[in-house]
């Protein structure tokens, strides 16, 4: 496993190792959204990780998604990060934020009875754990062109924010299916003005925040999630190999420290490869995600199809994954029943290597 424990410059920034841990909501907040102790134990333990990039975190007020989810937008958000950071630091580790936008998913069951906002006036099917239980998501309304500016503010905000909370940088998630990604792809995206229509119009909003992050942060602490195939909170994209390669060649403009794409759909309803156009045609570094394990990361980074793997579910059961990659060590089990529960069981209780 040499590669994946080659050092890589991502930007600015250096990481010692290729095995990145991937933003994982996890609900565990205090009131308010604001990150507990907990959560600085939890990310802390995780810091052997070349770069940990902290959960999907509200940029804005009023648009929660988790119920239980963090957010930056307070000075008491604010703290609450600075406590996590100081923590991962501490340990000598690196940590970006994921900065968010939940969209249609959010409920009025979270926002003080808000109806969610939308590119289009189009639900996403299924339900969402309330705190009155499963409830059918609800009907968004479609934002209008004059309430664009205050959300491209609100991403500028809660870069602004991360700074003060000593993160090392910030991703714009444009993933999975909330606010960015609904704007880019063609299935939640049926407006008929400059937001719609070409993919140049449906990427003009992400371009637009991570434009306004970049002048907080500069380029090269920036990074941006895509997720052109997974068709999580109902989502679809009619071509998203075109999307993907369009999306590739326009972010080398940026010279961000990474892209960082989802391969596939955690709903298996979709497949392709975007990973190959993206590759071809995006100048940066690219970070895989969804699915690898340590044998398939190492291949892909020695053969150059990708620079860097994160993963997921890995490190919600492994605090030391990487050194368990590096001795052969057996994994712990992770329990998908403890993964949103709160508290520490499934959080902070998973065992670590005894290598002293």
């Amino acid at each position: 496993m040499n590669k994946l424990f080659e050092p890589l410059q991502i930007g600015a920034i250096t990481l010692p190792n290729r095995i990145l841990m991937a933003p994982l909501t996890r609900c565990r907040t205090a009131e308010n959204h604001v990150p507990s102790d907990l959560m600085a134990t939890h990310y802390a333990q995780r810091s052997s990780a070349g770069l940990i990039i902290a959960e999907a975190t509200m940029a804005i007020e009023g648009n929660s998604a988790f119920w239980k989810e963090p957010a930056i937008y307070s000075p008491e958000q604010i703290a609450g990060w600075k406590k996590v950071t100081d923590a991962v630091h501490e340990k000598g580790g690196l940590i970006f934020l994921q900065i968010w936008h939940g969209g249609r998913a959010c409920h009025p069951l979270f926002n003080n009875g808000a109806q969610p906002v939308a590119p289009s006036a189009i639900a996403i099917n299924g339900e969402v754990f309330t705190p009155e239980g499963m409830k059918p998501y609800v009907l968004p309304r479609e934002l209008r062109l004059d309430e664009l500016p205050e959300i491209i503010n609100g991403f500028k905000k809660a870069a602004e924010n991360a700074k003060k909370a000593g993160f090392d940088g910030v991703e714009v998630h444009g993933a999975n299916g909330y606010l960015l990604d609904e704007f880019l792809r063609d299935g939640s995206n049926k407006r008929t003005d400059e937001y719609g229509g070409s993919i140049e119009n449906r990427a003009r909003l992400m371009l637009d925040v991570l434009q306004a992050v970049c002048d907080v942060w500069g380029s090269q602490r920036v990074g941006l999630r895509l997720s052109p195939l997974n068709s999580f909170n109902s989502m679809i994209d009619s071509d998203p190999v075109a999307l993907s390669t369009w999306m590739a060649k326009r972010l080398n403009d940026f010279n961000l420290a990474y892209l960082h794409v989802m391969r596939s759909d955690f709903l298996q309803q979709q497949s392709g490869d975007v990973l190959t156009p993206i590759r071809e045609n995006y100048k940066g570094v690219l970070i895989g995600n969804m699915g690898y394990d340590a044998k398939e990361a190492e291949e892909a980074i020695a053969t150059g199809k990708l620079d860097a793997v994160s993963f997921g579910v890995s490190f919600i059961a492994n605090p030391d994954f990487p050194i368990r990659i590096k001795t052969g060590a057996e994994l712990n089990v992770p329990n998908p029943e403890t993964f949103y529960l709160g508290g520490e069981v499934g959080y902070t209780d998973y065992p670590a290597l005894d290598i002293a």
